[in-house]
This record gives C-alpha cells, structure tokens and sequence, in this order.
C-alpha cells in the first residue's frame, strides 16, 4: 500500500502552523484540507484529550456560525495523533487566505468563558472530557508563538 500524503511529510522538521495538507475534487468543487499544528511533533508534549475536545467543541461551533465560512465548513477536528487540527473547507485556497480567520476563531477559543457548546450529556458522546482553562491557554500559546507573527516557512510544508 502506498503511504497516504500527510504521512510522507517530514515530522521531525514539522514545526506548528498552518499548511495545506491536500485539494479534493468532489464533483466541480475543491475541498482544501488544512493541517492546523499547533504543537512540535515527536518533540513537545502531544495535547490532552480534555483540551483538544474541548477546542474541537468551540472551533466548530465558531466556524460553523461565521459570517463568512458557515456555509463553507465542511469539518474541523483533531488530529489522531493530538498535535492540531483538520480544517477543511469547501473552496480552493492558500494557507494565508485563512490566517485572519484562525486568528479570528483562535482569539475565540481564547478568550471563550462559560459553559462549552455542546458539553452536555444529550449532546456529546463523552462530555465529561473537558478542559476549558488549558483550550484557552493552548490557544493563547498559538496564537502568541504562530499565528500572530507566521512567516511563509509556516506556511508551507518543509522539504
């Protein structure tokens, strides 16, 4: 069997930011799949369960309610391996074409205070598994170390 493309990318040189992991045709229309790192792999501790649920939880309520990318979210979550995120989006675009939206839905996952959407029992197959506090650092941490001052080698996978 062939490895499938986001297993040939080099994860020692893989540092956190915002890549294009591949472009789907699905009939006329491009699906962009977004690798959101938002920790070194095999280098800095992978995220808890409770945090990446919980930053799961609160970034596909944002985008599934924003202004501009509600209709265009095809899906957002994590990574099996507990070092980001998925994010893809129906349209054919370029990592900074989205930098102002992860800003925009990081600062929210940041800022976020009160009861987590959908961290109830009738709503959540595992509700229990939160961590609201750590979901705001973590984002703080990305927004603060990558995505408010990434550069084009965060942009791009390395070689």
């Amino acid at each position: 069997m062939e490895k499938i493309a986001s297993f040939t990318i080099d994860h020692i040189k893989l540092q956190p930011g915002v890549y294009v992991s591949r472009k789907d045709h699905v009939g006329a229309e491009v699906i962009t799949t977004f690798d959101l790192r938002m920790t070194s792999p095999n280098d800095e501790p992978v995220m808890n369960t409770a945090e990446v649920h919980t930053i799961e939880h609160l970034g596909a309520t944002f985008l599934r309610n924003h202004r501009d990318f509600s209709d265009k979210t095809v899906y957002f979550g994590p990574m099996g391996c507990r070092t980001g995120f998925y994010l893809l989006l129906a349209g054919d675009y370029a990592s900074k074409d989205i930098i102002p939206l992860m800003i925009e839905m990081f600062e929210f996952i940041r800022d976020f205070r009160g009861e987590v959407p959908g961290a109830a029992p009738k709503d959540c197959g595992n509700y229990l598994d939160m961590n609201l506090g750590m979901a705001n650092y973590l984002a703080d941490r990305y927004l603060k170390n990558t995505l408010y001052d990434i550069d084009e080698a965060h942009l791009i996978y390395p070689a």
